[in-house]
């Protein structure tokens, strides 16, 4: 088992429903309302995410439920629009086509809102953060991020970090020096477990997925420096959603206003990247 956290071992588990139960604490919002029929006529909000992302998703081992802290929010959010969220385990780069494709009604799973993604997507934004990277304990390799050409590497297919792995690695190459060798896995549980073996020298990720890492291999791995690239993560909804957006925003100004947006966040060490405002599709190119 790796440290970031248990995941499906293989892809037998991905797409299976996991329903969750959602927390007390808020009552039903009059947001409720504007949600369109074709999502709220089965009392269910279906929500795609990737549960390897520990801590902000990520599989029990005795329960095998899906659990963190995006999980606990998207089942807040959705016991105010009156819905139970069911959280549907899938590979992290088929999430966004699959709301697109109307396959899922939203995608809870770490997503950085990008200009990019927006173009297929809209989101709604409800927290805050950036890379970070990871090493073994002391920096044996001596990696550091502007210094990783010839280094190995570990990151996430479908993540924002591949594309700032490889401006990292094409730098090394104009300069006359070897590449960065990128270890590119479907999971970030096996990310991590690479770097915790010593298998690769160093992995970047979200911060609170680094600093979770760090947090839960007994002293094993560091983190280097400072987060940076700091951005908003986004629900992801579908863009002939109706007022589902809209309804989402509104719920988590309500979540945020009588506190249990900070409840969840301090329970799972996460309330550094705690945003005031939620907004929609907040990305910008600069």
């Amino acid at each position: 088992m790796s440290a970031c956290g248990p995941s499906p071992d293989d892809d037998d588990h991905l797409d299976s429903d996991t329903i969750q139960a959602a927390p007390a604490p808020s009552t039903t919002s009059t947001l409720a309302t504007i949600v369109p029929d074709s999502i709220k006529a089965d009392g269910k909000l279906l929500i795609g995410t990737e549960a390897s992302y520990a801590p902000n998703e990520m599989v029990d081992p005795s329960s095998q439920t899906i659990v963190g802290w995006d999980i606990e929010l998207g089942q807040a959010i959705a016991a105010k629009l009156n819905l139970t969220a069911v959280y549907q385990n899938a590979g992290f780069d088929t999430i966004i086509p699959g709301v697109q494709s109307g396959k899922y009604e939203m995608g809870i799973s770490s997503f950085t809102d990008t200009p990019e993604r927006q173009k297929v997507v809209d989101f709604v934004t409800y927290y805050s953060a950036g890379t970070s990277w990871a090493v073994l304990k002391g920096n044996p390799k001596h990696v550091m991020p502007d210094k990783a050409c010839g280094k190995n590497v570990g990151v996430q297919q479908g993540t924002i970090q591949v594309q700032d792995l490889k401006k990292r690695s094409d730098v090394c190459v104009a300069a006359g020096k070897s590449p960065v060798d990128m270890v590119v896995h479907k999971l970030q549980t096996e990310v991590t477990a690479d770097l915790v073996s010593g298998k690769t020298d160093a992995m970047l990720a979200d911060s609170p997925v680094v600093g979770y890492a760090a947090d839960q291999t007994n002293g094993r791995l560091d983190v280097l420096g400072q987060a940076y690239s700091t951005a908003p993560y986004g629900i992801a909804i579908g863009k002939k959603s109706g007022g589902l957006k809209e309804a989402v925003q509104g719920v988590l100004k309500e979540l945020i206003a009588d506190g249990t947006y900070m409840r969840i966040l301090n329970k799972w060490g996460v309330e550094e990247g705690a945003i005031k405002y939620p907004a929609i599709n907040a990305a910008t190119n600069g």
